[in-house]
């Protein structure tokens, strides 16, 4: 069967239009935003009140200062020199006056020798003060000591006005 030619003419507004073609749905609607939380404000504790006036607490007193002091010996020798007694003899006054210190004796050398030798040398030069300072009275169990050979230079250089100061027997105060 064939189909019916299709009107014209004025009959041929009257056909119905065709259908139109679907529309997809539209799309959901977004998800509503979640309650905004409203924290409280962060408030800084207050202030100390200020101290009254003149009652401040005075600030401790500087520590006094430590008088004691290096002693220097000759090249390859671990002997206290005789110029060097005077200041010795200080540090044990010194040492008296405060009983309750106690002291690390550092041994120290200039650069020439191997490490082994001046660790070595460091370690007599340590002893030999100590040995001077238990002579004029200081408790051994109050001074200990220790070598660091040529690892501490005092005065950088490669030259006799350097070494001599860094052949010393140093103090290092450990209590009072």
């Amino acid at each position: 069967m064939q189909a019916a030619p299709a009107p014209a003419g004025p009959a041929a507004a009257a056909v119905p239009a065709p259908a139109p073609a679907p529309v997809a749905p539209p799309p959901p609607a977004p998800a509503p935003a979640p309650p905004r939380i409203v924290e409280p404000p962060v408030v800084p504790p207050p202030p100390a009140p200020a101290p009254a006036p003149g009652a401040a607490p005075a600030p401790p007193p500087p520590p006094a200062p430590v008088p004691l002091k290096d002693v220097f010996f000759d090249y390859d020798k671990a002997v206290v020199r005789d110029d060097q007694k005077a200041a010795l003899t200080e540090n044990a006054s010194w040492l008296k006056a405060n009983p309750g210190a106690k002291v690390l004796l550092e041994g120290h050398c200039d650069e020439r020798g191997t490490a082994e030798y001046n660790l070595a040398l460091g370690e007599r030069r340590a002893k030999a003060v100590k040995d001077y300072l238990i002579g004029a009275g200081i408790a051994a169990d109050r001074v200990s000591t220790i070598s660091y050979g040529e690892e501490r230079p005092f005065v950088l250089g490669h030259d006799e006005s350097a070494w001599k100061w860094n052949r010393r027997g140093h103090f290092v105060l450990q209590g009072r």
